[in-house]
């Protein structure tokens, strides 16, 4: 079978996040070894055009698992699933179009809004010049509309009036120069859910609550890449029996509505101006750095070794593509 996957090819060196979403080899060969643990024979595919397409089309490669993010536009994560759609070639996760959406934080949240499940009220700004909504209301969150990783979120990323909000927008679209999602923060308790599928069915796993500390409120690049000191982590979530069961309930309906497969790893906040549950973002290709990403963290709680939820998500695959009679969990 064939691991996918994407290396950093060289940062700029003013932008330090610029590569946020790409893996490190270490990772790659945390779920090479996983994958070999469970008697399969591994081949190495970096989703770059010089190397992938010949490995690709010289192989004998019965299943792909993906997790490469792609390179370059809103729609990178989607290119990997398409290119193996096209030879026909089966793989672990959700195909292109889910994938397509899911990066693109804007379109996931009109679709979702279809179904009556609540976002924060948002707007993109696609240039400097474009104006902010009068019905927009302070405070406001700004991120890169279709990255991950809290890639662009910065500790100025939280703006409280329009002075700020101006001085933000300038700063992202001069290193990034890509469409920004404003969004109306939404003050209250932070989860973050991971889903595994099954067959037809979502299994959720234990619900994690994010504690922020030293006076931060949100998961920026900084927080993120130093959250065992920012960051504290509550799974399974100190909350009652009722509100599990309507973020859960929440969570499986935006993966059947997504037609997520495999596996995803979503935030959401519940206010504490009106108690309920805000869906913020999604990551079907959750990271899977062993000891540091959410979804191992959580999926140990729920008694996955490493190598164990990494198998999950390749034998459901392998299940959906007529490959595998059943699930081992």
């Amino acid at each position: 079978m064939g691991l996918a996957y994407n290396l950093p090819r060289g940062i700029r060196p003013d932008v330090e996040d610029w590569e946020a979403e790409y893996d490190s080899m270490e990772v790659v060969m945390d779920i090479k070894r996983s994958i070999e643990s469970g008697g399969h024979e591994v081949i190495l595919m970096e989703a770059v055009p010089e190397k992938f397409i010949p490995i690709l089309t010289s192989e004998k490669i019965d299943i792909v698992y993906n997790f490469a993010e792609g390179t370059f536009s809103r729609a990178r994560e989607a290119q990997v699933p398409a290119i193996l759609s096209f030879y026909n070639i089966p793989y672990s996760g959700s195909d292109a179009t889910t994938l397509a959406v899911c990066l693109d934080k804007a379109l996931t949240k009109q679709i979702l809004l279809t179904k009556d499940i609540k976002t924060p009220r948002f707007q993109v700004i696609r240039s400097p010049q474009e104006k902010l909504r009068k019905n927009m209301r302070f405070p406001l969150i700004l991120k890169l509309n279709a990255e991950g990783s809290s890639k662009g979120i910065s500790e100025t990323g939280l703006v409280h009036d329009y002075e700020e909000f101006k001085k933000e927008i300038d700063r992202l679209f001069s290193i990034y120069n890509e469409p920004v999602l404003v969004e109306e923060f939404i003050r209250g308790r932070e989860f973050t859910i991971g889903v595994l599928q099954e067959g037809n069915k979502y299994r959720v796993l234990p619900i994690m609550e994010i504690h922020f500390k030293h006076g931060k409120q949100f998961y920026s690049y900084k927080v993120k890449k130093n959250s065992d000191y920012y960051v504290d982590y509550t799974c399974p979530a100190k909350i009652d029996s009722a509100q599990e069961r309507k973020l859960k309930n929440m969570a499986v309906k935006i993966c059947k509505t997504l037609e997520v497969k495999d596996v995803a790893r979503m935030d959401l906040r519940v206010s504490e101006e009106d108690g309920n549950p805000y869906f913020l973002e999604i990551n079907p290709l959750p990271g899977m750095a062993k000891g540091f990403s959410d979804l191992p963290r959580i999926a140990e709680i729920a008694g996955f070794a490493y190598e164990d939820l990494v198998l999950h998500i390749l034998e459901n695959a392998m299940q959906r593509n007529g490959l595998l009679e059943r699930v081992t969990v």
